[in-house]
């Protein structure tokens, strides 16, 4: 990979034009240059359907049975990974496994609590308070502010709403399709035909504001507020189109591979998803990636892993061709954690500073589903690889908690409030508080992972 020298870049650049969008860019770019601290980066993957916590277990270390009434801090080192996970290990040292988290506050009907699995509030209710990767985004500047790309079922879908909000009643948009994630963000320097699509898309936006604008008035209530939602995330993406205008250069030495952005199989399309990310992040489009892998109550049939079931009847115990559920389940689970593995790859190529882009990211991978396909809400798996630039101690640790209601406990929460506080926001809690607990378990950041 070309990577632009950052400091040639910079002497080149003349801000006459005022680019406010342009900024935060070329602040942190001028920050590196100079010798500061590169900037933080976050990638949420969350997976539908559950996170089984047999299936993240450390071989050789047993859960207790009846539940755990202490704190279970030990080295990776002493452990292998279990073969769901195992495609992780050589990144083993710089993991955290936690364990024994809640998240009760977000119980509700269906399977998945939604915007409520990285909001901590009831997942029925919609959003009704930013999600952790909005919250995070705030604290780390960029041209995009926070990027979601979602898999969901219908391989021709363009944009979804399931998991992730800026603020009560405002949503985020996906990017459905790998393709037009890619004209959107990286057309202007993709050159060909590619490059004319922003410049329509732009036109697009405009006509259709332009047409939510008039239809506005004539509304009233609930519907008045669903059509401002949507008029909103046009108005974000025409802000944001101006400033991914102003950064050619950079994009084009981080350009992602293609080859599978077209592709309608489930599994290419994950895949063009983690690439898509990894682009984004490198050339410095954005800070904040939430991959939303059939989040939020969306179901799927693997079937480039051999599956004719979708997810939700696995979820339910259905297996085929001499395979259990769980069995089937962990195929998938052994090709999420590829994906992260060969994105955890791509990002610690790259040198930055006196290590990599890795070395100053994080990626967090849990489901929306908790603990299962119908959740319990009591136990909320998560999967940690990176420490924000040594922001967080997460090098080569398993933790888990005591079981729900017992002293020491924590919800999930708290692990949110952690990763603000390692981006400088000290907020005291995140989200709703599960009353049924004591404050300590619900308020404060994880002294146990904070550097």
């Amino acid at each position: 990979m070309n990577i632009l020298n950052r400091r040639t870049f910079l002497n080149g650049i003349t801000l006459g034009t005022g680019s406010i969008m342009l900024q935060p860019a070329l602040q942190r770019i001028a920050a590196e240059s100079a010798g500061k601290p590169a900037p933080q980066r976050i990638i949420f993957i969350v997976e539908g359907n559950g996170m089984n916590p047999a299936h993240i277990q450390p071989s050789g270390l047993e859960r207790p049975k009846k539940g755990n009434d202490k704190l279970i801090d030990q080295p990776l080192a002493n452990f292998k990974l279990p073969d769901p996970i195992s495609a992780l290990e050589p990144f083993k040292d710089r993991m955290t496994i936690i364990q024994g988290l809640s998240n009760k506050i977000a119980s509700g009907r269906g399977h998945s609590p939604e915007y409520g699995a990285l909001g901590c509030f009831s997942g029925p209710l919609g959003p009704v308070a930013p999600t952790i990767d909005a919250a995070l985004a705030k604290n780390l500047s960029s041209v995009v502010p926070h990027l979601g790309l979602a898999l969901t079922p219908n391989p021709d879908q363009i944009v979804d709403y399931s998991i992730t909000a800026v603020s009560k009643g405002k949503p985020l948009p996906f990017h459905c399709q790998p393709e037009l994630a890619f004209q959107s963000l990286f057309g202007s320097a993709a050159g060909g035909e590619a490059a004319k699509i922003p410049f329509l898309r732009k036109n697009l936006m405009d006509y259709m504001s332009t047409d939510i604008k008039q239809v506005q008035s004539r509304l009233a209530g609930p519907e008045r507020e669903h059509l401002d939602r949507y008029l909103e995330s046009y108005e974000s993406m025409l802000i944001r189109h101006d400033g991914v205008e102003g950064m050619k250069e950079q994009l084009k030495a981080n350009m992602p591979n293609t080859d599978k952005f077209k592709s309608k199989l489930e599994t290419d399309r994950l895949e063009a998803q983690c690439e898509m990310a990894a682009s984004s992040l490198l050339s410095g489009l954005t800070n904040v990636v939430t991959i939303a892998a059939c989040a939020g109550n969306k179901y799927i049939c693997w079937k480039e892993l051999g599956h004719s079931l979708r997810t939700n009847a696995i979820g339910h115990g259905g297996g085929e061709n001499g395979k259990t559920s769980d069995e089937l389940t962990i195929e998938i689970r052994k090709f999420h954690v590829q994906c992260i593995a060969n994105l955890a790859r791509k990002l610690d190529a790259v040198k930055e500073g006196d290590g990599t882009v890795l070395d100053n990211t994080l990626i967090i991978y849990l489901s929306d589903f908790g603990d299962r396909h119908h959740p319990s809400y009591l136990q909320w798996p998560v999967v940690m690889l990176g420490n924000l630039g040594g922001k967080l101690k997460t090098n080569g640790r398993f933790l888990e908690y005591p079981s729900y209601g017992k002293p020491g406990h924590k919800s999930i929460g708290t692990l949110y409030t952690s990763l603000l506080h390692a981006v400088g926001d000290e907020q005291d809690k995140f989200g709703n508080i599960d009353l049924a607990i004591d404050k300590d378990a619900t308020h404060g950041p994880l002294s146990e992972i904070l550097a």
